[in-house]
């Protein structure tokens, strides 16, 4: 049986929902990150929407998550759901389960509304599967807040992707992203 996926807003989380996306992340990560916390997940930003996927015995096999938040681009404000946690169990990889928790990530930002723009960043090995679930790559300096708390800014080249919510393809800014805190 394929896995469910379902959105849940932080606040409509159970306790149960908690544990079980803890071992998800606990189960990739624990020996080089320490425990998961929905609060701060490894020091990023927390998100707002969680997408979930679960087996049919109820363990969490998939998750990303989104935060929405007013961002600057070149001196311009850009609403974004920032994108983080994006993970799926190594039980659960080949299934082409990422597509489908892109999909409803996607879907869930079009129908918060008010979202000009999803953004995320990442490794520069996984830029292939965020471009095949439409997202486009953009050349432009960042400016955030680092895990340990430092402001940072780094310089255009790293890999940072955009989908077109409630704007255009075209109508990205040209400038210096500033996240005005912590990525996800």
């Amino acid at each position: 049986m394929d896995p469910v996926v379902d959105v849940v807003r932080r606040e409509a989380l159970t306790r149960a929902d908690l544990t079980r996306i803890r071992r998800l992340f606990d189960a990739e990560y624990l020996a080089d990150f320490g425990p998961w916390d929905p609060a701060q997940p490894y020091g990023y930003a927390p998100h707002d929407v969680h997408v979930i996927a679960c087996a049919a015995d109820g363990v969490v096999v998939g998750h990303a998550g989104w935060g929405r938040r007013e961002i600057s681009v070149g001196g311009a404000s850009v609403v974004i759901a920032g994108v983080g946690g994006v993970l799926v169990s190594a039980s659960a990889r080949g299934l082409r389960l990422g597509e489908r928790l892109m999909t409803a990530l996607a879907h869930s930002m079009a129908e918060a509304g008010g979202i000009d723009f999803g953004y995320l960043g990442c490794r520069e090995d996984v830029v292939p599967f965020y471009e095949a679930c439409g997202w486009q790559r953009i050349a432009a300096a960042e400016r955030s807040v680092a895990r340990d708390g430092t402001p940072v800014e780094d310089l255009p080249g790293q890999p940072l992707l955009i989908l077109p919510v409630g704007s255009v393809r075209g109508a990205w800014p040209p400038g210096l992203v500033d996240l005005r805190g912590r990525a996800w």
